[in-house]
């Protein structure tokens, strides 16, 4: 059975793609055919990171190359956990399951990064599960050996396995803290923002590695300095790169647009699950005056600026506030800043901008001991993974420029900005 395994992995990947990361990644050409999908196809016109471009220049890598390179990771940790034993209770067709899931598993993503992530739509993971299954994927993916329902199921965790176990194994290697997801972006990402935070020893990394049928993958005690790598990467990155002071702005305001599209009827949930960067832009131009000019501004690079800043207190906060939540409380900041101001300020001159819950793995189990990654030799804590995110997660309110240059003059306004309690909470 390993031999049979490891020839599966082997035979018939001919067709080369070459990546700027990893060089030369080989599929076979049913593999191959899947990134001529229409669907695939998509991910060249959606930029990984969105916005960042207007801060990291060279940050204008697509998804699509994300996605070769996920595929590339993906097949690199399961040849490698085929020889530490996972051959007991895994598959050719769902090897290749697993190895379609990780090359598609991106395809029902939103365009322009994470502007609608948590806005009233559909998970891109369930989008993704459902293209999977349609006519022209699931006949592709069932010509490669794998299963599209598998396929499927792998990546959108809401579909039923009904006690299938290497389901269950797949999932696990694909989401977690040492996914082949994470492992690729954060390389490519600072590849291309020209920074060293996300850089990872990916071939170490995966020699560490055992597999666990019930928990996906163990680590031994010699990879514990690779994970506190990734986690402190993770962090890095969303701190210089992610989360940048402007590419939340830029983010917000797109965000800001979509929903006042959402809200009004202007446009409906459905049209926006298959656009690439591009299209999301022409649909904003066509709704009103106020989008338009706040997504024209975005593409210009005119983004609003921070007038105020604030760490998350995640003991007082609520970890994830809604969008009814968040409106009612930038209708409260206009009518403090036209009450002090005198002037007459709307919520379309300002965004409330509370970034969403981060999380950073820590499940791993060690091998040796069967304990958690935590307690083991590692400087890392629960402790310090909340302090990650109190630091990471800045409440701002970004306001036009006009209205920046009021409120500055404004020591009394900012003052009572300074004293939350004034405002915040409900």
């Amino acid at each position: 059975m390993k031999q049979n395994l490891a020839e599966a992995l082997q035979s018939g990947f001919t067709e080369p793609f070459r990546d700027n990361i990893w060089g030369h990644i080989y599929m076979t050409t049913a593999l191959g055919a899947l990134c001529k999908s229409a669907s695939f196809n998509r991910l060249h016109h959606i930029r990984q990171l969105g916005p960042t471009y207007l801060v990291y220049p060279g940050a204008t890598h697509s998804r699509a190359a994300h996605s070769i390179g996920v595929y590339h990771i993906a097949k690199k940790l399961i040849s490698h956990l085929l020889e530490r034993g996972a051959d007991a209770f895994v598959s050719p067709q769902g090897i290749f399951s697993f190895l379609c899931a990780a090359l598609l598993h991106d395809i029902g993503h939103f365009p322009y990064t994470h502007s609608l992530k948590d806005l009233p739509l559909e998970e891109h993971e369930t989008l993704t599960g459902k293209l999977i299954l349609s006519e022209e994927l699931k006949f592709l993916v069932g010509r490669t050996g794998a299963d599209p329902y598998m396929t499927a199921a792998i990546v959108d965790h809401s579909l039923p396995i009904e006690g299938n176990r290497e389901i269950h194994f797949y999932r696990h290697l694909l989401s977690g803290v040492l996914d082949p997801d994470k492992l690729d972006y954060l390389n490519r990402d600072a590849y291309h923002c020209g920074v060293p935070y996300g850089n990872q020893d990916i071939e170490f990394t995966l020699s560490r590695l055992y597999p666990d049928k019930e928990q996906g993958l163990l680590i031994d005690s010699k990879g514990i300095p690779n994970i506190e790598a990734i986690l402190f990467s993770k962090y890095l990155m969303y701190r210089s790169v992610y989360w940048h002071r402007e590419v939340r702005s830029a983010t917000a305001m797109i965000k800001k647009c979509i929903k006042r599209s959402l809200t009004t009827g202007a446009i409906h949930p459905d049209e926006l699950y298959n656009l690439d960067d591009t299209s999301l832009f022409t649909k904003l131009a066509k709704v009103d005056k106020v989008s338009l000019s706040m997504a024209t501004r975005v593409q210009g690079g005119h983004l609003w600026p921070s007038i105020f800043e604030v760490p998350i207190s995640i003991d007082t906060t609520p970890m994830q506030v809604s969008w009814e939540t968040r409106e009612t409380l930038e209708q409260r900041l206009a009518d403090l800043f036209s009450s002090e101001l005198g002037i007459t300020v709307s919520v379309d001159q300002l965004i409330l901008d509370i970034p969403e819950p981060i999380s950073f793995e820590t499940n791993l189990v060690l091998y040796e001991s069967g304990r958690p990654f935590l307690t083991g030799s590692t400087v890392f804590t629960m402790d310090t993974m909340n302090a990650f995110s109190k630091v990471l997660r800045v409440i701002r309110i970004f306001v036009e420029s006009e209205l920046y240059n009021h409120i500055k003059e404004s020591k009394q306004l900012l003052e009572t900005l300074r004293n939350t309690d004034n405002w915040l909470h409900l």
